[in-house]
């Protein structure tokens, strides 16, 4: 089967959205949240802070996850595993155009 997405070639973010390639809404619903507390760690106030690489994000209505992709570098692990996500589930990837991309490895 050929895909009729674009490779990535992109140096700045990325946008995981909440719908899959079919057009299909994702579940759970809460998924955004979840992914963004995996990442999360507590400051020295003892509050949870979301990482700086991923943050959620409503475009279009649509809830989402952006993704900066500094996080290949500075969590390797982590962002294979997120990319595998999005892949394995089939959601809509976008890149920084609105354009939909493959999940970059």
């Amino acid at each position: 089967m050929t895909s009729n997405l674009k490779p990535s070639t992109h140096t700045g973010e990325i946008i995981i959205q909440s719908n899959t390639r079919a057009g299909k809404p994702f579940r759970p619903s809460d998924w955004v949240d979840r992914m963004c507390s995996s990442y999360a760690s507590f400051g020295e106030d003892r509050k949870l802070k979301y990482s700086p690489y991923l943050k959620p994000k409503v475009m279009d209505g649509i809830r989402c996850l952006a993704v900066d992709l500094k996080l290949k570098t500075v969590n390797p692990d982590g962002y294979a595993q997120l990319m595998h996500f999005a892949e394995e589930n089939q959601l809509n990837v976008v890149d920084e155009n609105g354009n939909s991309i493959n999940a970059p490895q």
